[in-house]
């Protein structure tokens, strides 16, 4: 009997790890879209012939499917079931692939990538959540590692793929589209087998009503995570938006994989961050996060004033440690305070603070680089993310000591 029930319970666990890694991957997947056009905008910016102002809102158009998804349809996995929900959300990305795939101007662009961002918020809430169910509740820290470190692998690895294709295969504007597409397909085969952890799941529940779901008893606790996830994407954003024309216009590099590569850097020194403070204090790790976004703005400017590869290279570690800090600890806060019915609409308003923050700057740098140049407007982003992050340590150490 006790080898019958040791049995048992080694093929629970192997169905708990096959179902953790299909959501992993699901997660990664939908990130990925966010970064796998990157490498190709000056490529669609030289092709259809657009300014650097529309380049700017072009990248951050996203957020506005990411915003509204989460706000009409963030509580809809906790009615609806995280299996229907999530291969909801891998169909609108299927769409988005497909709208770049064939697009023949900006406003497939636009289109596109607003449809990204639909998909992307709707399997980031989804996918969080169910992570955390299927890790159970004496170990959220494990569903926070899982969701933070997958979903920078996926922005990391989609990027660096789409730069080798776009600059080493045929049909640069295609290529990477056709592979993802084929990704998107498996990831959502697996998620058909992957158990569903909602009981009784209603999709006739779901609400259509603009909403941020927040329960009164969590509001308090749920500020520093709030303003630690703002903060970080405001400083990714930032990053990511500058990057491509430093590479091109202040360090001459005309190679398209070299975008996608800095990417991976990126996003692998998060992923390792994750991994190796994982038992450092969520709040801890918060505190620490703001503290290091200040010299990771600065960095990213001087990168651009001095038109140095290595400058460039050390920003970017300074921005993915910050990164890697604040998002695990700060999701992982919202994970162990967010009650197990309200979980995915909890973590849904989380991430409307985090895309906030990420498009935030990319469109105040557009703007005001319209209207001074582009020297200025990075400088006066890199000096507003570095208040606010100074600020919001003040708040977080006051309150820690209180």
């Amino acid at each position: 009997m006790a080898h019958f029930a040791t049995a048992r319970a080694h093929r629970v666990e192997l169905r708990n790890t096959a179902a953790l890694a299909a959501v992993g991957m699901l997660v990664a997947t939908a990130f990925g879209l966010s970064t796998l056009i990157t490498p190709l905008y000056l490529v669609y910016q030289k092709a259809f012939g657009f300014s650097q102002i529309t380049l700017t809102l072009i990248y951050a158009a996203y957020a506005i499917g990411n915003i509204a998804v989460l706000l009409l349809l963030g509580r809809a996995s906790d009615r609806a079931g995280r299996r229907v929900t999530a291969l909801s959300a891998i169909m609108v990305l299927i769409v988005a692939a497909l709208v770049f795939l064939f697009a023949r101007g900006v406003a497939w662009l636009y289109i596109g990538r607003i449809l990204s961002g639909l998909g992307i918020g709707l399997a980031s809430g989804t996918g969080n959540a169910w992570l955390a169910e299927l890790v159970g509740e004496a170990d959220k820290g494990r569903a926070a590692i899982i969701g933070t470190s997958t979903n920078f692998l996926g922005i990391g690895l989609t990027a660096l793929l789409s730069g080798l294709l776009a600059q080493y295969a045929p049909w640069p504007l295609h290529l990477s589209f056709v592979v993802y597409l084929a990704i998107a397909c498996a990831v959502a085969a697996l998620i058909w087998f992957t158990r569903e952890t909602v009981q009784q799941p209603d999709p006739g529940q779901i609400e259509m009503r603009p909403k941020l779901a927040l329960p009164r008893k969590i509001q308090a606790q749920f500020v520093a995570p709030a303003i630690t996830g703002f903060g970080l994407m405001a400083l990714v954003g930032f990053y990511a938006s500058l990057m491509p024309s430093i590479l091109s216009h202040n360090l001459r590099i005309e190679n398209r994989a070299a975008g996608g590569a800095l990417l991976f850097e990126l996003a692998i020194v998060v992923a390792l961050v994750i991994v190796a403070t994982q038992t450092l204090a969520s709040r801890t790790s918060m505190l620490w996060s703001l503290a290091l976004m200040i010299p990771a703005a600065a960095a990213i400017v001087v990168a651009q004033v001095s038109a140095s590869i290595l400058v460039m290279l050390a920003a970017t570690i300074v921005v993915a440690v910050s990164t890697g800090l604040g998002y695990r600890g700060s999701l992982q806060v919202v994970n162990e305070i967010a009650p197990a019915d309200q979980r995915a609409a909890v973590v849904s308003t989380y991430f409307v603070c985090c895309f906030i923050g990420n498009a935030l700057p990319v469109i105040g740098v557009g703007v005001l680089s319209s209207l001074t140049n582009t020297t200025v407007a990075d400088i006066a982003f890199a000096c507003t993310i570095a208040a606010f992050a100074a600020v919001a340590l003040v708040f977080g150490l006051l309150h820690r000591s209180g």
